[in-house]
């Protein structure tokens, strides 16, 4: 603790001095899986990566003391060795328990217990003035509330205690298809009444395919001698949805169950996030395969995959959006997206309903008693021409609004000021931050507003737009590693004629080969 009261003490003199210069900062945490463009001066930001230890876990009380950048899979290995873990994991292993308290995060368990923060008993919390408090239900009950969600604008969490539940080595996960969204919606609405179930989420993979998985922990390794243990975290095991689709094809009317470890269930959307990892094989006109995918597995990881994206920019291209709408109003949302995105497969994740209290920056959809909220996944491919991006997210939420809905806030919003606050409580807000000097910390607004990525000028501007320059650029410096959220000064020329010789040696590689193929249409299942 000693380590951890110096480190704090160093950032609250940090925030004073900026405090006292009415100088605004942001803050810088390591790493990020927001999907919004970042970029953090030096000079004009609060460094809590250090912040990243695991401090206690009490067996007896169910309990741990942790900080705020402890990523999930750290998380879940210091409990698990009490045979402990935390109620709801985010499934890609390198968001933070901070991130997860701040930024509203769910996951298959959450039509249980709520979202990640909803596990938290209290935090420590640095305020924009310097001062260091604690909050809890009990102690400033305003703060402990409001800090849940709302993006580290109203302090920099420094510390939280996180209450944890009894774990078990395996989850027995049961896929049951389905041959329609109606089914799919019907089939979560069943499963989210079973006392028996801990995990729920699905897969639809077109409008006639999906699947609904369902998971309860348990300590034996398979329910019959017949039924295999399956993981998904090693290099030449499948990504799970493919694994989901294969065993969908194989079994189009009957459940099939397998037993999986605990720790490559809670991750098994690590590698590939999700399915968005099969366009980066798209992009680089590279065969998606078993064996390209072994190949290529440590660019397949989440935490790579974000760093590269941020790098290239790519970011801007893509549709990443998580959703939740009234489960009334969900067949017209996924028929929406269909229709005018083409998009899936879709994630389908049932989320426990909200009361007005809690809601904060939450995503919430409807108010009718014992309806299910579902959060739809939207990720894919979108307009590379950044108006014709904006006005298609920009739709995206309109629809969303219309069937009463909303969105995460870890992705940009589109919508103008005006449409956002119509949405939350600002006067609350505003009122807290007045409260406890949040001043200096930008707004929620601020943070998650569209912001167009700058076009790059003169010749790097053009060859920027070579195909794949952007692209080998993102993998080459998340090959390189670095803190890729902070400005870097000039890049050297050495690296983008390197970047342009490859850029031109892998075009004319990849033409022969689609022209020895004879592939007029490049297919991803």
């Amino acid at each position: 603790m000693e380590r951890h009261k110096e480190a704090v003490a160093a950032i609250a003199a940090t925030i004073r001095h900026f405090y006292d210069r009415k100088e605004p900062f942001r803050i810088f945490h390591g790493s990020t899986n927001s999907t919004r463009p970042l970029s953090l001066q030096r000079n004009g930001m609060i460094d809590t990566s250090s912040l990243n230890h695991v401090l206690k876990v009490d067996k007896k009380s169910k309990i741990v003391l942790v900080e705020p950048n402890v990523p999930m899979d750290a998380l879940v290995e210091a409990t698990l060795e009490h045979g402990l873990v935390p109620p709801v994991v985010m499934e890609f292993p390198g968001i933070t328990v901070g991130g997860g308290f701040a930024g509203t995060s769910g996951e298959s368990s959450s039509f249980i217990y709520g979202f990640f923060d909803k596990a938290a008993t209290w935090i420590e919390i640095v305020l924009g003035n310097g001062d260091v408090v604690t909050a809890s239900t009990s102690e400033n009950a305003d703060l402990f509330r409001g800090a849940a969600g709302s993006f580290g604008t109203l302090g920099v969490t420094t510390l939280l205690e996180l209450r944890l539940i009894d774990a078990k080595e395996y989850v027995q996960l049961t896929y049951t298809p389905v041959a329609s969204v109606s089914k799919a919606i019907q089939k979560l609405e069943q499963a989210i009444h079973d006392p028996k179930l801990d995990f729920v989420d699905g897969i639809m993979f077109s409008s006639t395919s999906g699947t609904i998985c369902t998971g309860t922990l348990t300590s034996t390794p398979s329910p019959s001698p017949q039924s295999k243990i399956q993981t998904f975290h090693r290099p030449h095991d499948p990504w799970f949805y493919l694994h989901a689709a294969h065993l969908t094809a194989l079994s189009p009317t009957t459940p099939v169950t397998e037993t999986t470890p605990l720790q490559s269930y809670l991750f098994r959307y690590d590698r590939g996030a999700f399915w968005t990892g099969r366009h980066a094989f798209r992009y680089f006109l590279v065969p998606f395969a078993p064996l390209t995918r072994w190949l290529l597995d440590h660019f397949m990881h989440t935490r790579v995959m974000y760093h590269a994206l941020h790098e290239s920019g790519h970011m801007d291209r893509y549709i990443l959006q998580d959703c939740v709408v009234p489960a009334r109003t969900a067949e017209e949302f996924i028929s929406y997206v269909d229709s005018e995105l083409g998009i899936w497969p879709l994630w389908l994740c049932p989320l426990r309903k909200l009361a007005r209290g809690e809601r904060s920056f939450h995503p919430h959809a409807g108010d009718q008693e014992g309806e299910m909220a579902l959060n739809v996944g939207v990720w894919g491919p979108g307009p590379s021409e950044g108006r014709a991006f904006e006005g298609v997210n920009w739709r995206l939420e309109g629809k969303l609004r219309e069937l009463g809905g909303m969105k995460w806030l870890y992705a940009q919003v589109f919508c103008s000021e005006d449409e956002f606050w119509g949405m939350y409580d600002r006067e609350g807000y505003e009122t807290l931050r007045e409260k406890w000097g949040a001043g200096s910390l930008p707004s929620v607004w601020e943070k998650v507003r569209w912001k167009e990525r700058k076009e790059r000028k003169g010749l790097k501007g053009l060859l920027w737009k070579v195909w794949p320059v952007s692209g080998l650029y993102g993998v080459w410096k998340a090959w390189g590693g670095g803190d890729y959220l902070i400005k870097r000064e000039r890049e050297g020329w050495l690296v983008w004629a390197i970047l342009l010789v490859l850029g031109l040696l892998l075009g004319m590689l990849s033409l022969v080969w689609v022209r020895h193929n004879q592939y007029t249409r490049y297919y991803i299942p």
